[in-house]
């Protein structure tokens, strides 16, 4: 028998359900969403490719993911990246060949790779912050360059999430995965990622900006749910001018918002939104 080589795996995956309704049971086909580890492995010169992060992801995207990651965490800069490939270690098993990708940078990391970014460094699809060790640590977060552009419109602001919602077909086929966006000063989105960690999705708006050779500081980057304190160190770390969530902030979230300078919306609709930095 031959077998073939591994099937990369999709954003949504087929299941059979039993609905329970008001006039009884429905067996039908659903849609989930995928959730699948990724590791994240970095190399550059003089130093072999090694684990620095694992995250519960859907696949999709997967070098933005990691080259987003690295911009955040202040690990690479833009142009600091050489290749992103899936890796061909001999270890790995055919299942896990699309489940790890491999940055190797052109010089040394921007920062310290250190404990923080450890081999056994883990997170969940829920939490973008759980590799460091302390609040302190979470707090020295990267300040990139910085959108430079005129002030938020209101007006624009309260248009940004049903312009993202347009775009979030994986959700409308599972209802299971946030979105993010980044969207110029006038409201046109420049690209919209979506998976299952909240987190992941701005790292891969941010990854797609980076491999395309453009600035991942804009306007506005968008989110479908709250505001937490993960999300506003992504964007401050983008450089983006402001950060637009359908949800509520965190006390953490505002307090970084403003002390960096990133105007913070939430609670944002087409009939109103409530800027807290």
């Amino acid at each position: 028998m031959v077998v073939g080589r591994p099937r990369r795996p999709g954003p949504t995956v087929r299941t059979h359900v039993t609905e329970l309704g008001p006039d009884g049971e429905r067996r039908h086909e659903d849609r989930l969403a995928t959730e699948e580890p990724l590791e994240i492995r970095l190399a550059w010169p003089g130093v072999a490719a090694h684990r620095v992060w694992v995250t519960m992801r859907t696949p999709g995207h997967d070098f933005e993911l990691a080259a987003g990651w690295l911009t955040h965490e202040g690990l690479a800069d833009p142009g600091d990246i050489s290749t992103v490939a899936y890796c061909t270690d001999a270890t790995l098993t055919p299942e896990q060949e699309f489940n790890v990708v491999t940055v190797t940078l052109a010089g040394r990391p921007r920062s310290d790779v250190g404990h923080r970014h450890a081999s056994a460094a883990t997170g969940s699809s829920a939490c973008g912050v759980c590799g460091k060790d302390s609040v302190g640590a979470v707090l020295d977060v990267v300040r990139g360059r910085r959108w430079q552009g005129p002030a938020p419109d209101a007006g624009v602001v309260r248009r940004l999430p049903e312009a993202l919602s347009g775009q979030q077909t994986v959700f409308a086929r599972t209802g299971g995965v946030h979105a993010a966006g980044l969207f110029t000063a006038s409201g046109r989105a420049l690209s919209v990622r979506e998976d299952v960690g909240r987190h992941n999705a701005v790292d891969k708006v941010t990854g797609a900006r980076v491999l395309a050779g453009q600035p991942p500081e804009e306007a506005f980057l968008v989110v479908s749910g709250r505001a937490g304190f993960e999300l506003v160190q992504k964007a401050v770390a983008a450089g983006v001018g402001a950060l637009v969530a359908v949800g509520a902030p965190t006390s953490l979230s505002v307090q970084l918002a403003r002390e960096a300078g990133l105007a913070l919306f939430g609670f944002t609709s087409s009939d109103r939104c409530v800027r807290y930095a």
